[in-house]
Order: structure tokens, then C-alpha cells, then sequence
């Protein structure tokens, strides 16, 4: 389980990097793709405070300016790999609370993969941004990347 989260993990980050190129070579980002990445790293950010339990820095929909961006995806990154190198049992379950103050329960792997699915999602939302704004959106499939 730790090789293939720490894979995926692996291809979460080179997809925000590129993202994070992409977007620093356009003479505009769209609003929305600001707003969607900006989100990509504040859920990532809340799910490691989740499981780290800690509070969260970051709101859910709080904007970031694309020159902050890198670092924080780093910090996520790190923060990913360290409970993921740290971790014995996968299958453990993390009780949170959702932003709305709800109380839940999830075991650590089905967290971790969701982080990774929910960035893959809205980098999707993302590439439809950037071509209905005349932009050519980085190719991000699993399969390219493995290559």
C-alpha cells in the first residue's frame, strides 16, 4: 500500500507542477483556473490537518496568487509523503469533521486516495478552462506519465 500511495502521490505532484508551469507562462490565468487550483491546494492542505490532527491554515475557497502557489503545493506534498512513510497501518480510521461541522470517519488509504482523485477531478475542470480560454492545457494522463 505505502509503494503505490507514494506513486501516486508522486504523479499528484508532477500534475500540480505542471499546472503550476502552465499557468506561469500564460499572459492571463482564467479566474476559474485560479479558483480550482487555488481549491486543489487548500483541500489537500485540510486533509493532511485532518489526519495530522491539526487545524487547518487554509479555508476551502480561499484564493491564492499564482506566486505563492508552489510553495504550498510543496508543503502538501511533504506533509503527504511524511504520513505516508510514517504510517503502519492504512486501514486505520481518521474521525474529522467536515467544514460544516459534521463528524466523520475514514480509514487513512481511502483519505490519501481521495486527495489525489479530488485534485485529478478538478485539474480536469481545469484543462476545459483553459481551452475554452484559448489555452493548450498540459497533457496530464496517468499513462503519459509513466512513460
Amino acid at each position: 500500500m505505502r509503494a503505490y500511495l507514494q506513486q501516486l502521490f508522486d504523479y499528484n505532484y508532477f500534475c500540480n507542477k505542471e499546472i503550476i508551469e502552465a499557468c506561469s507562462k500564460a499572459k492571463k490565468v482564467p479566474d476559474r483556473s485560479r479558483e480550482l487550483f487555488s481549491h486543489i491546494l487548500n483541500a489537500h492542505h485540510i486533509w493532511n490537518a485532518r489526519i495530522l490532527e491539526e487545524t487547518p491554515k487554509l479555508g476551502v475557497w480561499e484564493l491564492h496568487e499564482e506566486p505563492a502557489w508552489q510553495e504550498l503545493h510543496y508543503e502538501n506534498q511533504r506533509n503527504s509523503f511524511g504520513i505516508i512513510s510514517n504510517t503502519e497501518f492504512f486501514d486505520r480510521r481518521i474521525i474529522y469533521e467536515n467544514t460544516e461541522g459534521r463528524s466523520f470517519s475514514n480509514t487513512l488509504q481511502d483519505i490519501l486516495f481521495h486527495i489525489v482523485n479530488h485534485g485529478t477531478h478538478h485539474r480536469g475542470q481545469i484543462t476545459m478552462d483553459f481551452r475554452k480560454n484559448g489555452m493548450d492545457p498540459p497533457l496530464l494522463d496517468y499513462i503519459l506519465y509513466k512513460r
